[in-house]
């Protein structure tokens, strides 16, 4: 399993969410817990930004403001990302009474923390091609649990 920082405070969260939308947070920064830290605080803690809708955006922008194209074979994924909120609101709902922090540490210490998780429903040349990457496309392997 993937070892990940754990996340102490909400304050630490909203660091990384509030670095991506305002293009500040350094990119070695921007890893896979960082990608579920900034969804997970959007979801719970900004009700004015519908994530599903809106972090595609966000995501495009932090990409080329670090020098990352968006293109059909790098930058944002959208399958990936719409997947990932699917999970994050699942585990988000099931701990819907625990600390933002708490919620996030378990969300990665299972499936989700393992970058790799998409590929137990799709296969990679369905996964990683320019279709999936420009919108959803749904499992070939298995349905998402969520």
């Amino acid at each position: 399993m993937t070892t990940h920082p754990i996340f102490v405070s909400d304050a630490e969260i909203a660091a990384i969410a509030d670095g991506v939308m305002d293009l500040s947070l350094p990119k070695p920064a921007w890893t896979h817990a960082a990608h579920f830290a900034a969804a997970c605080w959007l979801i719970r803690k900004r009700p004015d930004i519908a994530p599903e809708r809106d972090m595609p955006g966000l995501i495009r922008a932090y990409n080329l403001a670090t020098g990352v194209m968006n293109t059909d074979s790098e930058g944002y994924h959208e399958t990936i990302t719409q997947a990932s909120l699917r999970g994050a609101r699942a585990v988000l709902a099931a701990l819907e009474d625990a600390p933002l922090p708490v919620a996030l540490n378990a969300l990665l210490a299972g499936e989700l923390g393992d970058k790799n998780w998409p590929l137990a429903y799709w296969t990679r040349a369905r996964l990683f091609s320019a279709e999936a990457r420009r919108g959803w496309v749904e499992p070939d392997l298995q349905p998402l649990p969520f």
